[in-house]
C-alpha cells in the first residue's frame, strides 16, 4: 500500500504527454540522464517526483524494482501515446482512471475509494474511517497519519472535481491546472462549505463501448461468462470503478450487446453477459484508436 505518493499535486493537463514524451527521447530522464529533471521537464523538484509517481501508477510507464530505474512505456503507454499523445479523447482518460482505480498497491487511496468505499455522499472523517478500517484488516500494514490520509482525499477531489467547483474565486478562466479526469464526472460538490461531496453516475455517452468492454475483459480473467450482479457490486467491476447504478450500468450493457461483442442473458434465471470476443484488454484498446481514426 501506499500513500501521498503524489507529493500532494494531481495530474495536470499535460503532464501525462511531458513525462511519456520525455522518456522516449531519453529512458533515464528521472535519474538526470538529460540534465537536471526540473529544467527539462520545466517543473519543481516536488513535481517531477509526483510526476514519475503519477506515469508508474496509471501504468502508462514502468521501472525496474532494483538497479538503475530507467523509465519505459507500457504496451498501454506505447498504444495511448501512439495514437492520442496528448489526451485528448475521452477514452484515454477513462483508461487513466480505470488503471488508478484498481491499482491497490500504489494507489491504494483511489482503489479504496471506488472499490470499498461505499458512501453516495460523503466527507473527508467519512473517507478517513474507510480507509483505516480497510488497512486495519491487511496483515503487517500499517495506519497512515492522518496528514497524510487528508492529503489524499484533497488530492482525490482535486482530481476528480474541476477547481473551479472548489475554489472558483481563485480559477483563472485560462487556467490548465484541472486535472482532465475532472471531465468523467465522478464526483461532485454538495456542501463546499461543509465539504461534503458526492459519487456521480457519469452520462452514458460518455464512456466510449469499447473502453467499457476492455475494462470487463480485464476482470473476466479469462471468463466469458460474467453474473451482471458481479458487474455491479464486485470489487474491480465496472458498476464500482465507473460509478454506474444499476439502470446505467444495464443500459450500458444492452448498448454495448449491439456490437455483437458481447450477449446479455436474463432469461431462465439467468443474470449474466457472455463475451463473444475473443479480444483482450489491449485489442480493445487498440480497437478503440482504430475506430477514431476510421
Amino acid at each position: 500500500m501506499k500513500f501521498r505518493g503524489h507529493e500532494t499535486f494531481f495530474i495536470r493537463k499535460g503532464w501525462l504527454y511531458k513525462g511519456m514524451s520525455n522518456i522516449v527521447r531519453e529512458p533515464g530522464v528521472f535519474q538526470g540522464a538529460a540534465g537536471n529533471p526540473m529544467d527539462v521537464l520545466g517543473i519543481g523538484a516536488n513535481m517531477v517526483k509526483a510526476l514519475r509517481y503519477w506515469l508508474t501508477t496509471t501504468q502508462l510507464t514502468a521501472e525496474p524494482k532494483v538497479g538503475r530505474k530507467n523509465q519505459t512505456l507500457t504496451d498501454l503507454g506505447e498504444i495511448i501515446f501512439e495514437s492520442d499523445a496528448y489526451m485528448e479523447e475521452i477514452g484515454s482518460i477513462w483508461l487513466v482512471h480505470y488503471m488508478l482505480a484498481i491499482n491497490a498497491d500504489e494507489a491504494t487511496s483511489w482503489y479504496i475509494f471506488f472499490n470499498e468505499f461505499n458512501k453516495t455522499e460523503f466527507t473527508v472523517e467519512d473517507f478517513h474511517s474507510a480507509l483505516v478500517k480497510y488497512v486495519r484488516m491487511k496483515e503487517d500494514a500499517s495506519i497512515p497519519s492522518d496528514r497524510a490520509i487528508e492529503d489524499d482525499f484533497t488530492c482525490l477531489m482535486n482530481t476528480y472535481v474541476p477547481r473551479v467547483k472548489l475554489n472558483p474565486a481563485k480559477v483563472h478562466p485560462e487556467s490548465n491546472i484541472d486535472c482532465p479526469l475532472g471531465e468523467l464526472g465522478l464526483v461532485d460538490v454538495i456542501d463546499k462549505r461543509n465539504g461534503i461531496y458526492k459519487k456521480s453516475v457519469p452520462k452514458l455517452d460518455m464512456i466510449p463501448q469499447l473502453i467499457l468492454l476492455s475494462a470487463i475483459i480485464n476482470s473476466a480473467n479469462g471468463e466469458k461468462e460474467i453474473r451482471i450482479s458481479s458487474l455491479q457490486n464486485d470489487k474491480l467491476q465496472i458498476g464500482k470503478i465507473f460509478n454506474l447504478d444499476s439502470i446505467t450500468l444495464i443500459n450500458a450493457l444492452y448498448r454495448l450487446e449491439t456490437t455483437g461483442l458481447i450477449k446479455v442473458i436474463r432469461t431462465a434465471g439467468l443474470d449474466i453477459i457472455r463475451i463473444e470476443t475473443d479480444m483482450s484488454f489491449l485489442d480493445c484498446v487498440r480497437a478503440y484508436y482504430d475506430e477514431l481514426n476510421q
